[in-house]
């Protein structure tokens, strides 16, 4: 069945929002500028300092603190691939860097009310709207849908993709470990990684991914999404122009997760 009108018009309506304008200005909060050197002697491997020249200058990260997400982890795992990173919560740093990451761990309703708190809804969409990349990871991935039900409790997410985050059916929870994971053709951020596992750390995901090809007159990308499996099916990545997710923990995720993160800083301006 062909699909309708109002229906190419969502797709082009959730799509739009990751091109347009660019924001720059300039605040720094606190800053955290690690490279190789700084991390001889902390055991990083061969193929993860190859990794450090890969990327074409060095890219400006900034990491969202709304209070949740594995914050050190994630800047520690970034810098270790060269990116000069910037842990905050100041609205106009997260707007100015080059790329933004949106960590999170724990229960939907509560990342979205910390996120809320230091204007993350709006930071992400004013980002996305001047096409600046944005990389979702765990719960930081599951608030850009529609809602999350967790426990009878349905809670409102940023609406950036259509979806509803619910408990996996599975035999055992939560899914806690390493998995591997079905890429989508042409992707970018798992370039490289077809035959990898990453670490997965979650007893919720997106079970169905609707966002489907744009049919409008001048059609914008399909997004690329990454499954896995764990009882059920789940999305385990997703590539949308300028905004990026993984339900994974890259940043835990050994040699395989420093060249997500690496394919990444390379699609920042």
């Amino acid at each position: 069945m062909a699909p309708s009108n109002q229906g190419s018009r969502d797709v082009r309506i959730r799509q739009a929002r990751h091109q347009g304008v660019r924001f720059s200005t300039s605040k720094v909060v606190c800053s955290s500028r690690q490279t190789y050197r700084a991390h001889v002697g902390a055991g990083i491997t061969r193929r993860v300092a190859a990794l450090v020249g890969s990327v074409a200058g060095v890219k400006k990260v900034a990491v969202l603190d709304y209070g949740s997400g594995n914050l050190r982890s994630a800047e520690r795992a970034l810098a270790r691939v060269g990116a000069d990173v910037t842990v905050t919560s100041d609205a106009q740093t997260a707007l100015d860097a080059d790329g933004l990451v949106v960590p999170g761990v724990g229960a939907f309703a509560a990342c979205m009310e910390g996120l809320k708190a230091v204007d993350g809804p709006r930071i992400i969409g004013r980002r996305l709207a001047g096409g600046r990349p944005v990389l979702g990871i765990c719960v930081g991935m599951q608030i850009l849908f529609d809602r999350g039900v967790e426990h009878g409790h349905d809670a409102e997410g940023c609406g950036e993709w259509p979806g509803v985050v619910e408990q996996l059916q599975a035999p055992v929870l939560p899914h806690m470990g390493w998995n591997q994971v079905d890429v989508a053709p042409g992707s970018v951020l798992f370039d490289g990684l077809e035959n990898e596992r990453f670490y997965f750390v979650h007893s919720y995901g997106v079970r169905d991914f609707a966002l489907g090809q744009d049919t409008g007159p001048s059609p914008l990308p399909k997004p690329k999404v990454t499954w896995a499996e764990h009882g059920d099916r789940f999305v385990a990545g997703v590539e949308n122009t300028a905004l990026s997710a993984t339900q994974f923990h890259p940043e835990k995720s050994g040699d395989a997760g420093a060249q997500l993160l690496t394919n990444w800083l390379n699609t920042l301006d």
